[in-house]
């Protein structure tokens, strides 16, 4: 297990060649790492964004590849298989807890996802369920400035999260690609807040829990990881209700 940190990328790619989680885990565990993924993804069964934080697992042999490969496609319909990340988004959603069922493809580019219609030809269903956990500076109507949420896939799309709170219209906070719309909010907070939010250089958030079937013994398997420091002090900069 990886506890991933903030600006890492997993695998080389164009303008990333080096400085990778894979060029770590070479460097560290040598050739015996599961080399299904090839030279440039050697042991590496999912992945998290460049700037997202938290729990990861990585295959040594290729047989845990396979095992586990399986249970990541699968999406725990029929295993032990569970992904829940922690998000800090702008507002609060109406209903504390929900499920977003929404297809997603690619956007306007080659970045950037978009929900779609069910029958668009490059659209995946894709599915999260959240609970907001905390909310902030909630007012009387019910609003909140910023809430707390946890997410659970159902699915794993590129920046499902992601896109699919933006959706709900509570973006995550320091996301610049799908909630640049919502910088100006940081003007609302108090200090320091209000500073650390408009200095907040990524997306806030972060996988917490992953939950997996051995590969070899079969049995089922936990891995936490506590929220990182800068979502902590964001946390505890805008105080919990």
């Amino acid at each position: 297990m990886i506890n991933k940190q903030a600006g890492l990328v997993v695998h080389p790619g164009a303008g990333n060649w080096t400085g990778t989680l894979v060029n770590a885990l070479i460097h560290h565990c040598g050739d015996t790492l599961s080399g299904i993924g090839g030279v440039k993804r050697p042991g590496i069964v999912h992945r998290l964004d460049k700037d997202t934080t938290g729990v990861m697992i990585v295959a040594k042999n290729d047989a845990a590849h396979q095992a586990l490969a399986a249970q990541f496609a699968d999406h725990g319909r029929t295993g032990p298989l569970k992904r829940a990340y922690k998000a800090l988004i702008w507002g609060r959603p109406r209903s504390l807890h929900g499920t977003i069922d929404a297809p997603l493809g690619r956007g306007s580019d080659r970045i950037r996802r978009a929900v779609k219609s069910a029958d668009s030809a490059n659209a995946d269903f894709a599915i999260t369920h959240y609970t907001v956990e905390k909310r902030f500076g909630e007012r009387q109507d019910g609003t909140a400035l910023a809430s707390l949420v946890e997410c659970r896939l159902e699915t794993g799309r590129t920046h499902q999260i992601r896109v699919h709170m933006a959706h709900l219209g509570h973006p995550l906070i320091g996301d610049n690609l799908y909630g640049s719309g919502f910088k100006t909010k940081a003007n609302l907070l108090d200090e320091p807040a209000s500073s650390l939010v408009r200095g907040f250089p990524r997306q806030a958030l972060h996988a917490a829990l992953l939950v997996i079937e051995h590969p070899a013994m079969g049995e089922e398997m936990s891995f936490e990881a506590a929220l990182p420091e800068d979502m902590a002090a964001l946390c505890k900069a805008f105080g919990a209700e």
